[in-house]
């Protein structure tokens, strides 16, 4: 597949041109599919293990490997995404995820499981989720209304997890859990036709958009912000990966039904689709960093209050909701804050150096869960560790300087 010979040029206009919005549009589609797929396989820990025999440890170890492979990968996805282009990017993706989704349909075993949704599942998302769709967003967008924009399509995932959730449920209880992998790799088939409209390579750069890729990455590493931004994402991914496996068997283990569990994943999806777009949108007008500050630490106050209440449907889906709202939020904060202090010429490498501490965090929240679970019954070590490091999370953001990194002055 060739890409177009460039991408549309950002402009401070007044509005966005149509090709932009569909850039957009199908951006959001594509993050929608992938990541409505990827959210629902925490409703499979109880009948695949069951059937497959395999503890919940092995299942957790599984989606750990998944994260951690999606996150080493996507630096280099991301800078060959940033060279050439994110449409060839995404087809490879979309197609790796298909056959992903079948192995693990196949699997007789924990292993075949391990290679369907870990390996092969956590490598394809490299190019059909936030770092590479959100790249060539960015550099399509005016910088006054880019985070807003990432806002838009950090929202697709959510209305992903909103919509193919429930539905993912449904086709566990009518087809099994493999009928219900094979239908969603037709789903995740869709993105191929969806990547066109994301194509085009990255025009030529000027200085303003950035130094090239060595100069970036030595300026980032030397500057102290992005390792906060590095610290702050680890602990968002570690919750990420934590709450969506292991939320439904929490659930379950309080004797709710398995309808709740799939409920509240969806509440978390419905309501994080507000806001993504809301942080995203307070994100375009005041403080990304107090902001990132402030959402960490909510986080901490939500899951507090949904430990001290008894477990109920109400309780559990109040919790999915609140959680849900700060979901995500992150994402369009953190992108915005690379773009601004970075440049876009190489944002889908930078973000994607940076989404590789959220997913080292989600491998230690997925395996950890599981971990937790077989060795001592419980969640509880887990749910303690996600408290701490979300007030850590909010202290490590505020010393972000919010700022263009400073370069020399060149003729």
């Amino acid at each position: 597949m060739s890409d177009p010979a460039s991408s549309p040029a950002p402009s401070s206009s007044q509005g966005l041109s149509t090709r932009v919005w569909i850039m957009i549009a199908a951006g959001a589609a594509i993050v929608t599919l992938a990541m409505g797929v990827r959210q629902s396989f925490g409703l499979f820990l109880t009948p695949l293990s069951i059937d497959l025999e395999i503890g919940r440890q092995a299942f957790g170890l599984t989606l750990a490997v998944q994260n951690l492979l999606f996150g080493l990968a996507q630096p280099f996805v991301g800078a060959y995404a940033d060279r050439h282009g994110a449409g060839r990017v995404a087809v490879l993706g979309a197609l790796v995820y298909v056959i992903g989704l079948g192995a693990a349909a196949m699997a007789a075993n924990a292993a075949g499981v391990m290679i369907g949704l870990g390996v092969l599942v956590g490598l394809s998302m490299t190019g059909i989720t936030f770092v590479v769709v959100m790249g060539a967003v960015g550099r399509a967008v005016p910088a006054e209304k880019r985070t807003l924009a990432f806002g838009i399509v950090t929202a697709g995932g959510s209305l992903g997890q909103f919509m193919v959730v429930p539905a993912a449920q449904g086709l566990i209880d009518a087809l099994d859990w493999r009928g219900a992998l094979w239908v969603m790799a037709g789903l995740i088939a869709v993105i191929v036709a969806l990547a066109p409209a994301v194509s085009g390579k990255p025009s030529n750069a000027s200085a303003a958009d950035g130094p090239p890729l060595k100069q970036a990455l030595s300026e980032a590493f030397a500057h102290p912000s992005f390792w906060c931004l590095n610290a702050g994402f680890f602990v968002c991914g570690f919750h990420i990966a934590f709450v969506g496996t292991y939320l439904p068997g929490y659930i379950r283990d309080g004797g709710l039904s398995a309808g709740i569990g799939a409920a509240a994943l969806a509440l978390i999806g419905l309501f994080n689709i507000a806001g993504s777009w809301l942080w995203g949108a307070w994100g375009s007008k005041g403080s990304k960093k107090a902001l990132l500050a402030g959402l960490y630490a909510l986080r901490g106050v939500v899951i507090i209050a949904f430990l001290l209440v008894p477990l109920t449907p109400v309780s559990a889906l109040m919790f999915a909701s609140a959680f849900g709202f700060l979901w995500l939020g992150t994402v369009p904060l953190t992108n915005g804050l690379i773009s601004m202090i970075y440049g876009v010429r190489h944002l889908s490498a930078l973000a994607g150096i940076v989404f590789l501490s959220h997913q080292v965090g989600a491998f230690f929240g997925a395996w950890g869960g599981g971990l937790a679970f077989d060795a001592f019954g419980s969640y509880d070590v887990v749910w303690a560790a996600s408290i701490a490091l979300a007030f850590l999370a909010a202290v490590v953001n505020l010393p972000i300087r919010e700022a263009p990194i400073a370069r020399p002055v060149t003729a």
